[in-house]
């Protein structure tokens, strides 16, 4: 088995910790593991005004630039417009894209428009400052339904208290010649109340992926089942290096 450089980015609200179960699993397996902290969530400091969807994609190309060989690039659901632009940049780079329960835009789509002819899943707030909330008493069913309760629970403490809501209205720009020539894998939860299956099986006709795992989880693996989700990703990595 071959190791792998594995990039973990968050998805909407959650820190990096939310991999917290995760990094020690693929650790012990051999593989470097990156979990970077977005700017402005988690314990970063920086102010969400100073925040857009380019400046999160430019922390990711900064990080993936210097390391030896190309990573496994792996999204958590909103994390999905992040990971594809950083691969329309830095193709080169990528071994894999990993979308995890994620979006999945196609060329000038925006995560707002993925929710405009749906029955809202997730309750939130949008505030006059600029930034997106979720209401608390959402939480636990949404993301964390097949979760144990302590696990629930302090997945709870982990999350941030407001995004920047222009990242959600902002349009993927990603190229076929670019973007598309970087293999994607998506891996399905099957009991995700965030983005339902039919919505994840939707965004999939619109932008095949040559690899399709399934997890019978809710939207949050890296919680309710770590090991499986471990075990899928190292399948991944050995997949495409095997395809090489």
């Amino acid at each position: 088995m071959s190791s792998s450089t594995f990039v973990l980015i968050s998805g909407g609200w959650h820190s990096s910790a939310c991999w917290e179960r995760v990094i020690p699993l693929l650790k012990a397996q051999g593989h470097c593991v990156i979990a970077p902290e977005l700017f402005g969530i988690g314990t970063d400091q920086t102010s969400l005004s100073q925040i857009k969807l380019k400046t999160w994609i430019d922390q990711i190309v900064d990080l993936i630039e210097v390391q030896s060989k190309p990573v496994v690039l792996v999204g958590h659901s909103r994390a999905e417009i992040i990971i594809s632009e950083v691969a329309q940049r830095i193709p080169d780079k990528i071994q894999l894209l990993v979308y995890l329960s994620a979006y999945l835009l196609t060329l000038g789509q925006t995560i707002s428009d993925t929710t405009k002819n749906r029955k809202q899943t997730v309750a939130t707030t949008i505030h006059l400052n600029g930034t997106i909330s979720l209401k608390p008493d959402s939480i636990i069913p949404i993301f964390y339904n097949t979760t144990s309760a302590e696990w629930a629970q302090r997945a709870l403490t982990l999350l941030s208290s407001a995004e920047p809501v222009v990242v959600y209205r902002t349009p993927v720009e990603i190229t076929d010649d670019r973007f598309g020539r970087v293999p994607r894998a998506y891996i399905e939860c099957l009991q995700d109340k965030a983005i339902p299956l039919d919505q994840q099986r939707e965004m999939q006709r619109q932008l095949p992926c040559k690899y399709v795992l399934i997890l019978d989880t809710d939207h949050s693996p890296f919680f309710s089942a770590p090991s499986q989700l471990v075990t899928i990703l190292i399948d991944l990595a050995n997949r495409e290096s095997n395809a090489l």
